[in-house]
């Protein structure tokens, strides 16, 4: 019994120390500088601002768009990329993910087409940081005894679960035929703190964030 109670104890501290570390490390997305339109973003202030920390977002009628070009995504070389240890390969299947989703997301809305025009919207993406949610403890932390009460706590704010991984990446809209920009901004993206299906995979979590992504920016246009 004493063996119990002292090896629950240090499990208990293990993870309070890592709820206090994840507490104090930052995943938000910045003005990337290898993101053409990062000069013109500025704070958001809207009531989205914590996954949509800057963005450049003139008054637009798009209404008038009905067709949209989307260019294969792109993913991010630059220093100030927020990767950490990720895999090139699991780079690379999430670019391909986010591929997929946004461009079935927003079909329901437009038209796919190559060709600019009057009507036409073109459609940048990067993909400029990402995290894998780690297997067994990213789920354990759902019920544990110092993860399951910070994760209902951040499930209600709207926050980031324990362990959980996200997906970070910058949006960019031009009107297709005068190149004009129309919308740009940097977004991080992860499921609700107690979505316990996104801890299953380590790129779940990440590709739950894309999936909120396609559809955040479906209803902007």
């Amino acid at each position: 019994m004493t063996s119990f109670v002292i090896k629950n104890s240090v499990h208990l501290a293990v993870l309070t120390g890592i709820i206090i570390t994840a507490g104090c490390t930052s995943t938000a997305p910045t003005r990337y500088s290898g993101v053409e339109s990062s000069y013109e973003m500025t704070p958001n202030t809207d009531k989205n601002s914590d996954t949509i920390p800057f963005h450049y977002a003139p008054t637009v009628d798009w209404k008038k768009y009905d067709q949209i070009i989307i260019d294969p995504v792109d993913l991010y070389q630059g220093s100030d990329g927020q990767f950490n240890d990720m895999s090139v390969d699991d780079r690379n299947q999430l670019a391909d993910y986010m591929q997929k989703t946004f461009t079935n997301t927003l079909s329901k809305r437009f038209t796919l087409t190559h060709t600019p025009s009057a009507n036409t919207l073109h459609l940048k993406l990067t993909l400029t940081g990402a995290d894998t949610t780690p297997q067994v403890i990213g789920t354990f932390t759902k019920f544990d005894l110092a993860g399951g009460p910070y994760n209902i706590v951040q499930s209600v704010r709207g926050k980031r679960g324990l362990m959980s991984g996200y997906v970070n990446y910058a949006v960019e809209v031009y009107d297709s035929k005068t190149d004009e920009r129309l919308l740009a901004y940097v977004a991080e993206q992860y499921p609700n703190a107690m979505n316990i299906g996104a801890t299953f995979g380590s790129l779940s979590a990440a590709k739950t964030g894309i999936d909120k992504g396609a559809d955040e920016l479906l209803k902007m246009l």
